[in-house]
């Protein structure tokens, strides 16, 4: 018999968990899951993972609501003390129908009996005598297999049994030392990367776990499905994937609210009571947080670090209204960000460990709007170094965005055109508030907030005039989200200020670095999937370093 499937995401999920290894007797361990779907909640997970000498035992129950609407009442997942499965007993309903999943397997083979509304049938499959049980659905098996990752290598296979369906290969990739700071603390992460051979097209996920092998995360990205332990998908925890020994967690009162930061500096301090110069990194104005993590690469995380190991004490924080930060984000436009930024600033200035008179803000790409509007109200700052930021008007840069991807698309030019003039149109309603009929309500909402309304409008030349301060501007040639053009725009209008502020400016182009200052072959975004993990290019904190230093 054929049991019906939850949903596609689901069927492709189910091919994750694995028996534990070896474990000893220890107490019963229990946690909570949130359910994600394209960033909706959909539902909870209870877990308890019991070990004892005879093997481990998953336990739990779940509920998921629209659009799966299915609950697991009762459900069971047991392995040996060898890691070999034994039995797996799904009870609940879906759809309002009763579902009943019972696997008991012998050896290599799997007997699985399965009731579903007034159906039931029976199936016998052969499977791998340490196949992981990955019944539909029930998400808290992964349990299972945040145990077995701990040994595992990129290189290596899994088997995983899904109940009643199939046995399948699961493939892993890569696994990466991460951590994750909650209220409670920090946790020691591996993150691992797989993919399932599923029959017909594969399929890849991302696993977080303890190193102790207690799982905290799993996504599929195609899908959109995230699968969160709770104390993680607090807006309290964030991913610390960067870490020095003497990196301070501290909070900026700003208007209102605080901001949350980390602040790095040099291992040592070359005499009592000596001060650092600063920097401050100001990141992109969307919801990443103070590492401005993309495709896997903790770029501000990287930057700090190596930064502070230059003699430089280095500030990175969580924008208003995202992570630790308070305040809200909705609301924002690039002046409210500005000014959060000068409260960070002023932190920095009232430090008796920070020369108050070499305080640097580095601006990364929309960043760079924040950070010169603050250096155009605040002398506080020093100078300025703009890395891989935009010349143009924040509506011309996204429209030249747009257009770059569009070129690589294969679709015929009257259909690239039309999406050029809903863009436009977009950009002009956003402006003006007026014409927004024929856009779709979900993109309206996206633009029609402050903060976009802001960017669309900033434009840096009427800005630049207005700077007094040195500038660095910084970019990889084979950026292809900001064009490296942008970086020469750039250095013409600092270098057209009247007087010695006209002077000093520098432009720095590194080959080979992308968007992400990796050294890239493509530059384009769908080679960040390749460079996860990868180090910023050795040439980017050089530069940095060496121009920072000059300004005495």
């Amino acid at each position: 018999m054929r049991i019906a499937h939850c949903t596609v995401a689901l069927v492709l999920l189910a091919s994750l968990t694995s028996a534990a290894q070896s474990p000893t007797a220890a107490a019963p361990q229990s946690a909570e899951f949130a359910i994600f779907l394209k960033g909706v909640p959909i539902g909870t997970d209870q877990v308890t993972v019991t070990r004892t000498a005879d093997g481990v035992s998953i336990t739990g129950s779940e509920r998921l609501g629209a659009p799966v609407n299915m609950t697991i009442r009762k459900a069971e997942i047991r392995y040996d003390g060898s890691g070999h499965p034994l039995e797996c007993r799904i009870e609940g309903s879906l759809r309002e129908q009763l579902l009943i999943i019972h696997t008991v397997v012998s050896g290599t083979t799997a007997t699985t009996n399965t009731t579903q509304g007034q159906a039931s049938g029976q199936k016998n499959d052969e499977i791998a005598a340490d196949a992981v049980l990955l019944p539909n659905a029930f998400f808290a098996g992964y349990e299972g297999l945040a145990a077995r990752l701990v040994s595992a290598k990129p290189g290596d296979e899994l088997k995983a049994y899904i109940p009643p369906q199939a046995q399948i290969g699961v493939q892993i990739l890569s696994v990466a030392d991460d951590r994750i700071r909650t209220t409670a603390g920090a946790l020691q992460v591996r993150r691992y990367r797989l993919r399932f051979l599923n029959p017909g097209k594969p399929s890849e996920v991302e696993i977080w776990a303890e190193t102790s092998g207690r799982l905290l995360r799993f996504s599929v990205m195609s899908q959109g499905l995230d699968v969160v332990r709770t104390d993680i998908a607090s807006v309290a925890a964030r991913r610390e994937p960067v870490a020095r020994p003497n990196d301070e967690q501290v909070r900026v009162p700003a208007d209102g609210f605080t901001v949350a930061g980390t602040l790095s500096r040099p291992a040592t301090q070359p005499s009592p009571g000596w001060r650092f110069p600063a920097v401050v990194l100001v990141g992109k104005l969307d919801e990443g947080d103070r590492e401005e993590t993309t495709g896997g690469v903790p770029v501000f995380g990287q930057l700090a670090s190596a930064l502070a190991d230059a003699g430089f004490l280095v500030i990175r924080y969580d924008k208003r209204g995202i992570g630790q930060s308070g305040g809200r984000s909705e609301t924002a436009t690039v002046s409210d960000y500005a000014e959060d930024l000068r409260a960070v600033v002023k932190f920095l200035k009232n430090r008796k460990d920070v020369q108050d008179n070499r305080i640097v803000v580095l601006g990364y790409a929309e960043g760079a709007a924040v950070a010169m509007t603050a250096a155009m109200r605040d002398k506080e700052i020093r100078a300025l170094v703009l890395v891989a930021a935009a010349g143009r008007s924040g509506s011309e840069a996204i429209l030249d965005q747009q257009v770059r991807s569009l070129a690589a698309m294969n679709i015929p030019a009257a259909e690239k055109q039309a999406k050029i003039g809903l863009q436009r149109k977009i950009h002009l309603a956003a402006l003006t508030g007026k014409g927004w009929e024929g856009i779709p309500p979900d993109v309206r909402r996206q633009a029609e907030t402050p903060w976009f309304q802001t960017f669309l409008a900033f434009d840096p030349g009427k800005l630049m005039p207005k700077l007094r301060q040195p500038i660095l501007i910084l970019h990889g040639e084979r950026d292809r989200q900001i064009d490296p053009s942008n970086a020469d725009i750039l250095a013409a209008m600092a270098r057209a200020r009247k007087g010695e502020a006209g002077l000093a400016v520098t432009l720095v182009k590194i080959p080979g670095v992308n968007h992400l200052l990796l050294p890239a072959t493509t530059g384009e975004s769908d080679e960040y999937a390749q460079l996860a993990n990868a180090p910023v290019s050795p040439a980017v904190v050089p530069a940095i370093d060496a121009w920072l230093k000059s300004l005495r």
